[in-house]
């Protein structure tokens, strides 16, 4: 294994440092300590919030509160799962060995509780949602309780991984609009591609430890046309987004903001090592400022236009 790829992204500082066990552990195996996946599954569900058309501002706003709250929730709660699935695969993988529940530092029995009561929660906020997220909500969960075995059966898990984490945008477009059209499928796609590329780059930090233990993903797949494939991902997924703007006749204001994050991304495309993996890490979290960047466009469109 290269130097670079034996590493974690456990972030062990600050308050959750100084938890005593099990509730350090209970963190850890939630993400608290690694917030961008939650950012990456909130923002998109703004830019749904602030797409959708006729409803009130004030409504707008009650429901990004309530989707910022059910993210860290649902992320938390996919974490669990995903890391019940993986326990055995994840102690041999350098980056997840450390994990609580690979690690033992928690048993299969506290992981199923704290899941529980993360759903629990979840169903608290859902219901202060409109019914016709009520309806989505059952899918939601089906592809969070399927994602994991993705990567067991083909060379895309990337793609399911953004087909769920995904589903924030059709259920803010839903919650806001109190439907589901083409436009808020169209910007489901451009979301799914997104995700798509910023998880393969997240996957090239495991190529090593995934090879050696038979795991596929799309980062294994990709990795001799790595600069292309995540530069195709990131341009279809613009080009998806134009169209929703065109469709939805945004404002102008939006123009400005996906101008900025297009450069963002094809530079993020074009800086790609796929074989330094603390570098992966780090153009993968660079798509939280971009989708802050959309989210603001998408805000912006909804207050000027």
């Amino acid at each position: 294994m290269s130097q670079t790829r034996a590493h974690t992204d456990i972030q062990l500082t600050g308050r959750i440092a100084r938890l005593p066990e099990p509730w350090r552990s209970y963190a850890l195996l939630a993400r608290l300590d690694r917030p961008v996946g939650t950012w990456l599954l909130f923002l998109p569900g703004v830019w749904g919030l602030f797409l959708a058309p006729h409803a009130s501002l004030q409504t707008r706003l009650i429901d990004t509160a309530l989707f910022a709250f059910g993210s860290l929730v649902m992320r938390s709660a996919g974490c669990v799962v995903n890391d019940i699935w993986d326990r055995d695969i994840d102690a041999k993988v350098a980056r997840t060995a450390g994990r609580p529940l690979a690690s033992g530092a928690l048993s299969l029995k506290q992981g199923l509780l704290l899941l529980a009561v993360l759903l629990l929660i979840g169903l608290g906020v859902l219901v202060c949602l409109p019914p016709v997220c009520w309806a989505l909500a059952p899918l939601a969960l089906l592809l969070v309780a399927l994602y994991p075995a993705a990567k067991r059966v083909t060379w895309w898990p990337q793609l399911v991984m953004g087909f769920t984490f995904g589903f924030g945008a059709p259920m803010g477009y839903a919650a806001a609009a109190g439907t589901l059209d083409g436009n808020g499928l169209l910007l489901y796609g451009a979301v799914i591609l997104w995700q798509l590329g910023f998880d393969t780059i997240y996957g090239f930090q495991d190529m090593d430890d995934d090879a050696r233990i038979g795991v596929r993903s799309t980062s294994r797949l990709m990795e001799k046309s790595a600069r292309p494939f995540i530069a195709t991902c990131y341009s279809l997924m613009l080009l998806a987004l134009a169209l929703v703007a065109i469709h939805a006749h945004l404002h102008w204001t939006f123009w400005p903001f996906l101008a900025l994050a297009t450069a963002l991304l094809l530079q993020q495309a074009r800086a790609l090592n796929p074989y330094d993996a603390p570098a992966c890490l780090k153009e993968f979290r660079r798509n939280v400022p971009i989708g802050f960047v959309l989210a603001a466009g998408f805000v912006a469109a909804r207050l000027f236009g």
